[in-house]
C-alpha cells in the first residue's frame, strides 16, 4: 500500500498515522470520505444502498482526493432507530471487502460494536471510528491495539434516541476535553495509542454549542492528538441557514476552512472535491508571506 509522503513545512501539527505498513503524514490535512451503507442517514445524498453504488461513490471520492474512506452501516442521526449487529455486518462487510479488493486506499470502519470492527479489521480495514469514544465497549480499544490501527475517539452522550436531551454542560469545552482526556487514558491502558480526537459536532450538543466547540477547536490540541472535524452538512449549518442538508454544501465548506485554521488534521465529509479544494486553499494561505 502506497501513500504520498508530503515534504512540505508542517502546517497543522507534526503528526503521523500508522496505517498498516505505511505512515500517513498529517502535516497537510487529509480528507476522509463518508460511505453510508444505510437507508436513513440524515443526508440522503450520502446513502449507498447497494454494493455497486457504494463502490462507485468510493471511486469518485478517491478520484477527488480522499485519503481515507469511512464505511458505516448504522445511522447515528438524532432519533435513528437501533439495528442488530447482524444487520450492520451485512451492510458494511461486503462493501469493505470490495473496496479493499478494488482500490488502494485505507478504509475506516465507522462502528461502536466490537464484532463489526473485528470483522472489518480482519478484511484489512485500517482504522476504527467509534462515535461513543469507547464508552459503549472498551474492547474496541484493545482491538485497536491488537491490530495496530488508529482509533477515532469521539465525544458523545447517550444514544441517537436520547442524545438531544443530554446537552447540559457546566462548561462545554472544558467538559468535552476532560471527557476525552479520560477516554484517552483508558485507551492507553488498553494498548491503543494511535488516537485521533473528534469533539463530536452534533452529538449531544445544540447548534450554539456546536459553534462554540468550533470556535475553540484549537483548545483540543492540548490533548496531543490529531483532531478530526466532522461538520459535513450537519444541522448546525442547515438550521442556521434555514435550509436542508441537501443545500448545506456551501456552509460546510465555510466551516471546514474555519476548522482547518483552528488546527483540524482530518476533515470527514460527504463532498470530497470541495473539501480537497478547501485544504489546497488553506495550505496556500498559511504558507504565503
Amino acid at each position: 500500500m502506497k501513500y504520498v509522503r508530503v515534504q512540505n513545512k508542517p502546517i497543522s501539527g507534526n503528526k503521523t498515522l500508522r496505517l498498516g505498513s505505511a505512515l500517513m503524514d498529517l502535516s497537510v490535512p487529509k480528507v476522509m470520505g463518508i460511505i453510508n451503507v444505510t437507508p436513513d442517514s440524515f443526508f440522503s445524498g450520502s446513502r449507498s444502498l447497494d454494493l455497486k453504488l457504494a463502490c462507485e461513490n468510493a471511486e469518485r471520492m478517491i478520484g477527488a482526493g480522499a485519503s481515507i474512506i469511512d464505511v458505516g452501516g448504522y445511522s447515528t442521526r438524532p432519533g435513528a432507530e437501533d439495528i442488530s449487529v447482524e444487520t450492520e455486518i451485512e451492510r458494511t462487510i461486503p462493501v469493505i471487502r470490495e473496496i479493499q479488493h478494488r482500490f488502494q486506499i485505507p478504509v475506516s470502519i465507522d462502528t461502536f460494536r466490537y464484532e463489526v470492527a473485528r470483522q472489518a479489521l480482519d478484511l484489512g480495514a485500517l482504522m476504527i471510528n467509534d462515535v461513543t469514544g469507547g464508552v459503549n465497549d472498551e474492547r474496541l480499544f484493545k482491538l485497536s491495539g491488537e491490530y495496530h490501527v488508529p482509533y477515532v475517539l469521539m465525544h458523545s452522550r447517550g444514544t441517537p434516541e436520547t442524545m438531544q436531551s443530554l446537552t447540559h454542560y457546566e462548561n462545554l469545552v472544558n467538559d468535552v476535553i476532560l471527557h476525552l482526556k479520560k477516554q484517552i487514558d483508558r485507551a492507553h491502558e488498553n494498548g491503543s495509542y494511535d488516537l485521533i480526537i473528534d469533539p463530536g459536532f452534533g452529538f449531544a450538543k445544540n447548534p450554539d454549542q456546536n459553534f462554540s466547540l468550533l470556535n475553540n477547536l484549537e483548545c483540543f490540541k492540548m490533548l496531543g492528538k490529531p483532531v478530526l472535524a466532522g461538520l459535513s452538512r450537519k444541522s448546525m449549518i442547515w438550521k442556521t441557514l434555514g435550509c436542508q442538508p441537501e443545500q448545506a454544501l456551501n456552509g460546510t465548506t465555510a466551516l471546514n476552512m474555519v476548522a482547518l485554521l483552528k488546527g483540524a488534521s482530518i476533515l470527514r465529509v460527504h463532498d470530497v472535491q470541495e473539501a480537497t479544494e478547501c485544504v489546497k486553499l488553506f495550505c496556500k494561505l498559511v504558507t504565503s508571506k
